[in-house]
């Protein structure tokens, strides 16, 4: 149930990512369908067609595939799902939070360059809020509470510390871009062509 799955809308344009749980209301509560690739090709299925399909290729599991198991059948996690009559297109601005900060930065300290989890790290001000710095993506970057305590009220400069990375607004979403490095998201990046082309640059 640890699993996303990216919502399109009517259209087959992507407009965000949701839980596993959320996907499987959706689709019991007949809002959405599964978009499944076999083949080579799309293809469209209701909840009890996917439930369908689930039984039959139960026996035959492929690597990077999820499956709950319910009391009386076992069903695959469908990767993409549409929604039947939702028109919205994507929003074009990019929410600031500790989510998708964190993953801008990689979980990374940008002071001392360390790895955490995120509930050993937490958000700081390059220029301190005390001072007029403002909560934005490019005065807050992901610090972990060592670095962030001997900071404290100072400027980077003024604390004789350095930012491994000047922050800046993301040129793509994140956590998307996370998520299409895994092979159990491969099938998103048909309809994320604009995410796909910014991880080869990265390459």
């Amino acid at each position: 149930m640890s699993s996303s799955v990216l919502v399109l809308n009517r259209f087959y344009s992507p407009v965000h990512v949701v839980s596993v749980r959320r996907a499987f209301i959706l689709l019991y509560r007949e809002c959405a369908e599964i978009i499944h690739l076999e083949d080579g090709q799309f293809c469209n299925y209701d909840f009890s067609g996917w439930c369908e399909m689930s039984a039959f290729r139960s026996s035959d599991k492929q690597p990077h595939e999820d499956w709950i198991q319910s009391v009386r059948f076992e069903v695959q996690v469908p990767r993409v799902v549409r929604l039947l009559e939702y028109d919205r297109p994507q929003r074009s601005t990019l929410r600031f939070n500790r989510r998708n900060l964190f993953a801008r930065d990689g979980h990374r300290c940008q002071y001392c360059g360390r790895s955490f989890p995120s509930h050993q790290l937490s958000l700081d001000h390059v220029m301190p809020r005390s001072r007029g710095g403002e909560t934005s993506w490019q005065n807050v970057v992901c610090s972990c509470v060592g670095c962030n305590t001997k900071k404290g009220s100072k400027t980077p400069q003024e604390a004789n510390m350095l930012l491994k990375t000047p922050p800046a607004e993301p040129k793509a979403n994140p956590l998307l871009l996370q998520k299409l490095t895994n092979p159990k998201y491969a099938s998103w990046r048909t309809f994320l062509p604009h995410l796909v082309s910014h991880l080869s640059e990265a390459n």
